[in-house]
């Protein structure tokens, strides 16, 4: 499996997803605790698909929800990590918004 580079913002907020924003984890978290949170994610993750392959609600719930604990605890979810007042536009459509002049001179394949 190849990793996929995606588009970031100028400002490395966002990555764009089939022209969607979805924000990237916290730059200024040291590599060490980066490298563990990346983990416990990918473990959870893991969780989740073996949680559905046996059917067991129980066990996806609880594999959900260290995503999601992982997640904000990297800031891709939960308060953002940047402190100058610009607002959360995860999820938003990259082509509207104060990123659309970027994102409309991205490559037609990287949009």
């Amino acid at each position: 499996m190849s990793a996929r580079s995606y588009p970031t913002t100028p400002d490395g907020r966002y990555i764009v997803v089939r022209g969607r924003l979805w924000r990237t984890s916290n730059p200024a978290l040291e590599p060490k605790v980066r490298r563990r949170l990346v983990q416990e994610l990918m473990e959870a993750r893991r969780a989740v698909g073996a949680a559905r392959r046996k059917a067991d609600h129980h066990a996806e719930k609880a594999a959900h929800e260290a995503v999601d604990r992982a997640k904000v605890a990297l800031g891709e979810r939960g308060p953002v990590w940047w402190d100058d007042g610009a607002p959360d536009l995860n999820r938003h459509m990259a082509r509207t918004g104060p990123y659309a002049q970027w994102h409309a001179s991205l490559p037609e394949g990287e949009r």
